[in-house]
């Protein structure tokens, strides 16, 4: 029986990819490496973002570690804000912690935009916790924000009673490697081919059928 639910951020609760991707697109340009395609750069939604700058450029940690920099420099102005909330997620939200379930974030985002964007939307009132990674590079990793949550929760010792939301397969493996189940949503950034070799509990393809699942 699942008492707690932690949710992924981008791709999850929130349509982010606008503001990520043109950040992204801005901090390629100033590198050296110009994308002008931004669907290409969707691959960047929710995997840690030095990870995916020196995979993508095909750079050393240096420059990946300057990217990320030039990154945040118009992400933390402007990108952030160019998001969206996915129907029916407020609702979803309400309706969870109504049951009577223990909401939180886990998201490899840096803490700090996770809460300035959960402000912005009106929706940290939902969660008893909410964790990120570091600015400074350190817990990126889902699994060790994962971790991190768990134990804010008090719920290492009890992993059988938590489960994951997300939209990637960095979610999905994160989720396992942590023991935990993982419940994949279909409307975010990871393909469908990608979910589904990643074999989560159930996908789902609505904020609707996330309600239905605990109901």
């Amino acid at each position: 029986m699942y008492k707690v639910i932690l949710f992924d951020l981008d791709g999850t609760l929130t349509e982010s990819g606008e503001g990520i991707t043109k950040s992204v697109q801005y901090a390629l340009e100033r590198i050296g490496k110009p994308e002008q395609d931004l669907q290409k750069l969707k691959v960047f939604v929710g995997p840690p973002l030095m990870e995916m700058f020196m995979k993508y450029a095909q750079i050393d940690e240096e420059t990946a570690k300057q990217a990320v920099e030039i990154y945040r420099e118009r992400y933390s102005v402007t990108g952030i804000f160019e998001n969206a909330v996915y129907p029916g997620i407020e609702d979803m939200l309400a309706q969870l912690k109504k049951k009577g379930y223990i909401l939180a974030v886990a998201s490899s985002k840096p803490e700090v935009y996770v809460r300035q964007i959960l402000d912005h939307f009106g929706l940290t009132q939902y969660f008893t916790e909410i964790g990120g990674s570091e600015m400074d590079g350190r817990k990126t990793n889902k699994t060790e924000v994962i971790e991190d949550v768990l134990q804010r929760l008090h719920m290492e010792n009890h992993r059988n009673q938590v489960i994951m939301v997300g939209d990637k397969e960095h979610d999905v493996y994160g989720a396992r490697k942590a023991g935990l189940e993982c419940i994949a949503v279909s409307f975010g950034y990871g393909t469908e081919e990608e979910l589904k070799q990643a074999e989560p509990l159930k996908i789902v393809d609505s904020a609707e059928e996330i309600v239905n699942f605990f109901a």
